[in-house]
C-alpha cells in the first residue's frame, strides 16, 4: 500500500483498469439515493417532472465542478439532496395566487428557482469564513458538536438502510456478508472492492432467486425489466430552466441553513476519514463555494440540489482509497449513463433490499466515524456540559425525523432534523460556560479530526497486490 496506515493516496499506481473499477464502485454507492430522489419528487407532483437523466448529469457534472473549486483535493462525491424534498411538497401542494392552476413542470421550475437563491448562499457563508478565517469559524465546532452531529448523520440513514433490506432480508444479508468477507479476507484487488463485489454477488443471487419464482417480503418479484425494455440506449437529458417566484425562494432558500451545517459536518467527516486537513487546504471557503455553486448550476436547468455523499464517504473508509481521482471517475460515469437510460435503467433495476444491505455498512461507518472523533480527541463527558451539547444534538439529530416545519410571511418553511442538531449544538457550545477546547491550539487533537491547521504532508511509495 501507499502508506503504513494501508491508504492509497495516489491511485494511479494500481493501473487504469483498477482505477475504473474504484469509480464504478463509489458510482454504484451514490447510484440509489441520487436517483431516489427525483423518484420521491415526481410523487409529489403526480408525474414525472424532475427527470432521472438530468439528475444524473447535475451530480457528476457537480461533482467535476466541486473538485475544480476545491483544488482536486477533497474526494468527495455530490449527489441530490433529500434537505429538499419538504420544500418540493410544499411547492407541488401550493394552489392559490400565481400557483393556481399552474402546471406541474411550472411548479418544479419555481421550486429550482429556489434551489439557485438557495445554493447561491453558501457563497455568502464562504466569503465570511474567508474574511474572518477559519479559526475563528471553527472554534464554533469543536469535538463535542462536529462528533455528534457525524454520529448523527449516520444513524438518521439507519431507517432508511432497514426499510429497504427489509423487502427482502436474505439478499440484504447477502450483501451484508459479501462486504465484510471481502473486507475483511480480500486480498490485493478484492479487498478495496468489497461494496462492488457485495452488489454484484447479491444481485447474481437475485437473478437467480427470481428464476426460481421467489418473491419479496411483500409478493412483488425480486427483479422487474419493464423499464429496461421501455428504456432507449440513447436519450439527451430533458432539461428546463428555472423560474422565479418570491414565495417558492422563501419556500426553497431557508433549507440551505440545514444543507450548509451538513456541508461542514461532512467536510469534517472526511477529514477525519482520510486523515487530511480539508477544512484548511483547499479550505472550507472552497468546498462551500463549490457545493454551492453545483447546486446552483443543477437547478438552473431543472435538476435537483446536489450535496456531498456520506454514502462515498463510507466508501471510503472501507476501501481506504483515497484519491480524489476515483471520484471524478465515478462522475464521469454518472455523466455518461445520464445518455444511456437502457443502461441507468439496469442500474435502477437493482432491488431495494440490495441497497439496503449495502447501507448497513455505509451508514455506519459514518457513525463510527462520529464516535472514533470522540474518543481520539478525549471528550470528557463527565462534564455536564458536554453532555448536555451532545445529549441535545443526538434527540435533534434522530427525534425530528420530518424535520421542523415553521412559517415565514405564509409560507411553510423545514429544516432537516441533522440542521436542526448542528445549529443547536453550535447555540449550546458557544452559550455554556467551561468550554475547555480551543481550536488550534491542540495540534494533535486538531490533526485527529482531520482539521488540524498543518496539512498533512504524505509520501508516496509502491503498490503491491500482496496484503503486508
Amino acid at each position: 500500500m501507499n502508506e503504513k496506515d494501508g491508504a492509497i493516496r495516489d491511485a494511479s499506481v494500481l493501473g487504469v483498469p483498477k482505477m475504473l473499477i474504484l469509480g464504478l464502485q463509489h458510482m454504484f454507492a451514490m447510484f440509489g439515493a441520487t436517483i431516489l430522489v427525483p423518484i420521491l419528487v415526481n410523487s409529489y407532483f403526480g408525474e414525472d417532472v424532475l427527470h432521472v437523466q438530468v439528475t444524473l448529469i447535475c451530480a457528476g457534472i457537480g461533482t467535476l465542478f466541486f473538485h475544480l473549486c476545491s483544488k482536486f483535493k477533497v474526494p468527495a462525491f455530490l449527489g441530490s439532496s433529500f434537505a429538499f424534498l419538504g420544500g418540493f411538497a410544499t411547492i407541488a401542494n401550493m394552489d392559490s395566487g400565481v400557483f393556481a392552476d399552474m402546471s406541474n413542470a411550472d411548479k418544479l421550475s419555481y421550486a429550482c428557482g429556489g434551489i439557485v437563491v438557495a445554493g447561491l448562499l453558501y457563497l455568502i457563508l464562504a466569503l465570511i469564513i474567508k474574511l474572518v478565517g477559519v479559526k475563528k469559524v471553527m472554534r464554533f465546532l469543536p469535538p463535542v458538536v462536529t462528533g455528534p452531529i457525524i454520529i448523527c448523520i449516520g444513524l438518521s440513514l439507519a431507517g432508511s438502510a432497514i426499510n429497504n433490506a427489509s423487502t427482502n432480508w436474505l439478499l440484504a444479508l447477502i450483501a451484508l456478508v459479501t462486504i465484510i468477507i471481502f473486507n475483511i479476507w480480500g486480498r490485493g484487488m478484492f479487498k478495496i472492492i468489497p461494496i462492488l463485489m457485495g452488489i454484484i454477488i447479491s444481485y447474481i443471487a437475485a437473478l437467480i432467486f427470481n428464476a426460481m419464482g421467489m418473491t419479496n417480503a411483500d409478493g412483488s418479484a425480486i427483479l422487474s425489466f419493464t423499464d429496461i425494455a421501455n428504456a432507449s440506449w440513447v436519450g439527451v437529458p430533458a432539461f428546463s430552466l428555472c423560474k422565479f417566484n418570491l414565495s417558492a425562494i422563501l419556500v426553497m432558500a431557508p433549507i440551505a441553513l440545514a444543507t450548509m451545517m451538513e456541508h461542514i459536518g461532512d467536510i469534517s467527516a472526511i477529514s477525519a476519514t482520510v486523515d487530511q486537513n480539508f477544512i484548511e487546504d483547499p479550505g472550507l471557503h472552497r468546498t462551500l463555494i463549490g457545493d454551492g455553486l453545483a447546486t446552483s448550476l443543477s437547478a438552473l436547468v431543472g435538476g435537483p440540489a446536489n450535496t456531498t455523499y456520506g454514502e462515498n464517504t463510507g466508501v471510503l473508509e472501507l476501501s481506504k482509497v483515497y484519491d480524489p481521482k476515483v471520484i471524478r471517475i465515478a462522475a464521469c460515469y454518472a455523466i455518461i449513463l445520464s445518455f444511456i437510460p437502457k443502461m441507468a435503467a439496469v442500474i435502477g433495476s437493482m432491488p431495494s433490499a440490495i441497497i439496503g444491505g449495502v447501507s448497513f455498512m455505509l451508514y455506519g461507518m459514518i457513525s463510527a466515524i462520529g464516535v472514533r472523533n470522540v474518543v481520539e480527541n478525549h471528550v470528557d463527558f463527565t462534564q455536564s456540559r458536554n453532555l448536555i451539547i451532545a445529549g441535545v444534538i443526538f434527540v435533534c439529530g434522530l427525534g425530528f425525523s420530518d424535520g421542523l416545519t415553521f412559517t415565514i410571511a405564509g409560507t411553510s418553511v423545514t429544516l432537516t432534523a441533522l440542521a436542526v442538531a448542528a445549529i443547536a449544538g453550535i447555540f449550546l457550545n458557544a452559550i455554556l460556560p467551561g468550554n475547555d477546547y480551543h481550536f488550534g491550539k491542540d495540534i494533535t487533537g486538531d490533526a485527529n479530526r482531520g482539521i488540524d491547521m498543518k496539512p498533512n504532508l504524505h509520501e508516496d511509495t509502491s503498490y503491491t497486490d500482496t496484503e503486508e
